[in-house]
């Protein structure tokens, strides 16, 4: 009943308020976004401010908290396993599985949330992101479940762009 009402005030207004979280799509840049962007869930996406703790002498009431610079979690992607000739894959393999033996390639990447008709109504870019930790989730044999893999991306900077 909600959700209709949403929906029939977003027809009404031409708003997508609120988006919805489910439908999304994931684009790297090396691959223009045409292979490889099916993606579970995505997570990740926030900045936060790390700050630096300074006393003042002869002031007991409260201590300064001094912006440092800003940090990015980890984003952290989850898809069913993906087979090895995957691009995706090829990429972590290359960065994690090759000894360092040739430079880590980051790539632009981005992140877009979908409205139903297949439009973009928010998007972040990612720049300089690169594998930094892939791994399958657990197997359970009274599971009837997907096998996943979580490829974590550390990243430089992140802008939101729609």
């Amino acid at each position: 009943m909600v959700s209709s009402a949403i929906s029939a005030l977003n027809l009404l207004t031409g708003s997508d308020y609120p988006p919805s979280a489910f439908y999304f799509k994931v684009g790297f840049a090396l691959t223009l976004g045409m292979s490889d962007t099916s993606f579970r869930d995505v997570s990740g996406i926030g900045s936060e401010i790390e700050t630096e703790s300074v006393v003042e002498g002869g002031e007991n009431r409260y201590v300064h908290q001094l912006p440092k610079g800003v940090k990015h979690p980890k984003l952290t992607l989850k898809r069913g396993i993906a087979q090895m000739t995957s691009p995706l894959v090829r990429w972590c393999r290359n960065v994690l599985d090759a000894d360092f033996i040739a430079p880590i390639v980051p790539q632009l990447m981005f992140v877009y949330l979908m409205n139903e008709s297949q439009l973009p109504i928010r998007g972040w870019s990612f720049a300089n992101a690169y594998p930094v930790n892939w791994e399958i989730e657990e197997f359970g044999s009274t599971k009837n479940e997907v096998a996943i893999e979580k490829i974590d991306l550390n990243y430089t900077f992140s802008n939101r762009i729609i």
